[in-house]
This record gives C-alpha cells, structure tokens and sequence, in this order.
C-alpha cells in the first residue's frame, strides 16, 4: 500500500499529460475564398502537369522525324553520288567506243586501199606477164 500511494499521486499528476487531445496536423481549415483559390491552383498545376508531359512526348516524335529525314536524305545523297559515278562511266564508255570506232573505220579505209592496189597490182602483173610471153 505504501507503493500505492505514490503511485496515485504521480498519476494524478500527470493526469493532463495522458489527456490531451491528438490534433490531426493533415487537416487545415482554409476561408472559402482561400479554399477556392488553392483548388483552382491545383487544377491548374495538374493541367500543365499533363501539357508538359504531352509536350515532352511531342518532342520525342518530333526528333524522330528529323533524325528519319535526316537518314532519308543522306540515303539520297547517296544515291546521287552513284547515279554520277554511273553516268561518269557511261560517259567515258561512249567516249572509249567513239574512239574505237573512228579507229576501225581508219583501219578499214587503209585496208580497203590495200585491197584495191593488191587487185590492181595483180593485174599488171598478169599483163606483164602475158606481154612477156608474147
């Protein structure tokens, strides 16, 4: 009993302590005007929350395009530069065989000479020889 006693006296004592009322720190009790102003600001901040994130997606795509165009262009200049190397060649092909062709009509001409003096050699040789003979 003697334990007792002091131990009533400190619960007295201490009485307020164990009595207090928990206060709810997440609630906030706001004017109605004030109340109105936050939630259209909430709103608002959502809203340009979800524009930002659409702009951002936006911009992805955007990029995607430009680096398509980008390959789709060097895919032409690279395309360009083959179709002038092939003309080149055909150029210099049609060149090559011009060439080879005003040869060979200076070839046959000159063998065309040859053939004719051949055939006129021989008959003043077969008439050289008759007239010998004679």
């Amino acid at each position: 009993m003697k334990k007792l006693m002091p131990l009533i006296l400190l619960m007295i004592m201490s009485l307020k302590g164990f009595s207090q009322n928990v206060t709810d720190s997440t609630s906030i009790q706001l004017k109605k005007p004030i109340a109105k102003l936050v939630i259209k600001d909430l709103i608002t901040g959502d809203g340009l929350k979800e524009e930002l994130t659409l702009s951002i997606s936006k911009i992805g795509l955007l990029e995607q395009k430009v680096v398509l165009k980008d390959s789709i262009i060097k895919n032409l200049n690279f395309q360009v530069g083959n179709f002038e190397s092939i003309m080149l060649t055909k150029t210099d092909q049609l060149s090559l065989s011009q060439e080879l062709s005003k040869r060979l009509q200076t070839d046959l001409k000159k063998q065309k000479l040859k053939t004719k003096l051949m055939g006129g050699a021989g008959i003043v040789a077969v008439i050289g020889v008759v007239l010998l003979l004679n």
